[in-house]
Order: structure tokens, then sequence, then C-alpha cells
């Protein structure tokens, strides 16, 4: 085990500053869930950490008629099993129960989640594989190789690996924002760009900068949300990460789509919003097969490997399911 120094921020300004003078190899420990399994493989070798488990001004699960706001030390589980968000945010409550196990959900934040790295094998197991992203210009035998669970869009010549997680995509489909705390004061981030694509340097995977640590989400109320859903399939129905999920929500004139939101997880580097198949729904009676036009639209720029095309299908299908249940439920 690598010695590490430990260190319980009191305060927001004492956790930033504390991580400032530490050193680049400082990192923040909340639920620790992604943290601990970093260490244990090797990826994440901090000299220091510092616990914000102790500071208020993190937590918090308020619902007003103009947001949502999740402190970033929020439960998973207990925004999940929040009534008012189940009710009229069915989308977000899913994606948080449908993800990890209930021990893990029970212990990891809201902040920590978004900041789930990928479960990419040649990424977490290291040598004799090369991996971009875990040692940046040492290849990427991903490509090439087993890559059955691995992203069809947003990837780049460096890196295929996907983004893992369930609830950022319905954060992306609901335009949330994301405010942090740095060094350098206070910022907001739009969901969408706070995740980076790979390109030529995929070990940078958010928009944070050094020292930065999330302090909340926030999600704008919509009407949408009570006609939302998300559709997760995985290999089996417990404790597995996605092949394809689709987070969609929508507001119906009878049987035609007025607004429609769409983002799938899964099969991207990053949740990817599909606001072209959006587009191509308002006017449209929502029908299996207008639905199901949708997800080919969709998934039309998706570029296969050699053993993950069947998610291409996949895919277009979750869409085109996860449309009719958010139907059922306008």
């Amino acid at each position: 085990m690598r010695p590490f120094r430990y260190t319980k921020a009191r305060s927001l300004a004492e956790a930033v500053q504390a991580v400032a003078a530490g050193g680049p190899d400082t990192r923040y420990l909340a639920g620790g869930t992604t943290l601990y399994d970093m260490m244990k493989l090797g990826i994440e070798k901090p000299t220091a950490l510092v616990d914000i488990t102790g500071i208020g001004e993190l937590e918090g699960i308020a619902v007003s008629r103009a947001e949502i706001l999740l402190g970033a030390l929020a439960r998973m589980s207990d925004v999940a099993a929040h009534r008012t968000i189940m009710r009229d945010y069915p989308m977000l409550s899913e994606s948080l129960g449908k993800a990890a196990s209930q021990q893990l959900r029970n212990m990891a934040t809201i902040g920590g989640n978004l900041l789930q790295r990928t479960r990419c094998a040649y990424f977490r197991f290291g040598e004799p594989f090369a991996c971009n992203k875990r040692a940046p210009g040492s290849g990427c035998s991903a490509i090439d190789g087993i890559d059955r669970p691995l992203a069809l869009l947003g990837t780049s010549g460096a890196c295929i690996a996907n983004y893992p997680g369930d609830f950022a995509v319905a954060l992306v489909a609901l335009d949330a924002q994301v405010d942090v705390l740095g060094p350098a004061g206070t910022r907001s981030i739009s969901i969408e760009r706070f995740f980076r694509e790979p390109g030529d340097t995929p070990h940078i995977e958010t928009a944070l900068a050094a020292g930065e640590l999330i302090t909340r989400v926030r999600i704008p109320a919509t009407r949408l949300g009570r006609a939302s859903t998300f559709h997760k399939i995985r290999d089996r129905e417990s404790y597995a990460f996605a092949l394809t999920s689709a987070a969609v929500a929508l507001e119906l004139d009878g049987d035609t789509v007025r607004e429609a939101r769409i983002a799938v997880g899964g099969v991207a580097s990053r949740p990817w919003r599909m606001r072209e198949a959006e587009r191509a729904l308002i006017g449209s009676k929502l029908t299996p097969e207008t639905g199901h036009a949708a997800g080919e639209l969709a998934m039309r720029s998706a570029k296969a490997g050699r053993h993950n095309g069947f998610r291409k299908e996949l895919a277009a299908r979750t869409i085109a399911d996860a449309l009719m249940i958010a139907k059922e439920r306008a």
C-alpha cells in the first residue's frame, strides 16, 4: 500500500486550500467508491486525500418550481428515493436506481458519480496492454482488440473507451448545470461541456481545472419531466453497466410530439444528446415505427468496431422503447 496524507476539511474554503497546497497528486475524498477502486488498480496514486464528507454546504436535495438542487454529497440512493423526483422526474430516479448495487448507491455521492471512469478493461488492468487514458502516449490496445462494451460515438484514433455512468445521461437530456469551486473561484459548466471527448488527450476527461471541486448539480424545472424514463439494457438485470441506455422526456399533444429530449449512454465516450432525432420527432405522431426511425437516425453516425456492431441497432431499439415508455406516462 502506498502511503498518503489524510486531511478532513471543515469548510469549502479549507478543502480547496488543502488541495491547492497538496500539489497535483492530491485528491478530494467523498464516498470513495471510484477513488478507492482506482487506487487498488494502481491508476490513482494520490500523495494526499482531502476528506470533504463533513462539509454541510455540500449536502441537501431541494426541489422548487424553478429547479432541482442536488448537493455534491447527496447520496445516489437518497436522490433516487426522493418522492418529488420520483413523481415529477422519473428519468432521474430511474437512472440512479438502475446504477451499481444498493450498497454502492447508499455510499456513492452525486458529485462522485459524475466522475466515475471508464470500465474499459485495457484501462483498468494496464500492462501489458497499452492505454492512452492510463499512460498518455502509450497507445490503445482496445482498438482492434476486444471492443464489445466500448464506444461507437465520440471516439478518436487515441481512445475508444466509453463513459459508463447512467445519471449523467439523464442530466444531459435535462440540460443540467454543474457548479464548481476552485482556486480561481466559482463557475458553472453545462453538463454537456463538462465531459470531454478523447481527441488526442483521452486522459483529460472533464472540464474541471486543477483543484476544482463539484459543489452541486442544478437541473432546470421542465414540464417534460413527468413523461420521462431512463431505459437501460445490460447483460444482466442486476449490477451491470449499460450495453445501451436512453434517457427520454416528451411533451405530447395527443400522439403528436411537441417537444422531445433524447440522450444515450453506454455507446459513446461521453453522455450523448441526440438533437437531430429530437427535431425529427417534433410534429410527428409517435408510434413504434416513428420511434424506431428516430433511434436509427440517432445512431446513423456510429462507428462500429470488431465486436460491438450489434449495439448500433440495439441502441436504436433502446431509444424506440424509451420513447414508447415515456409516451405512456404523458
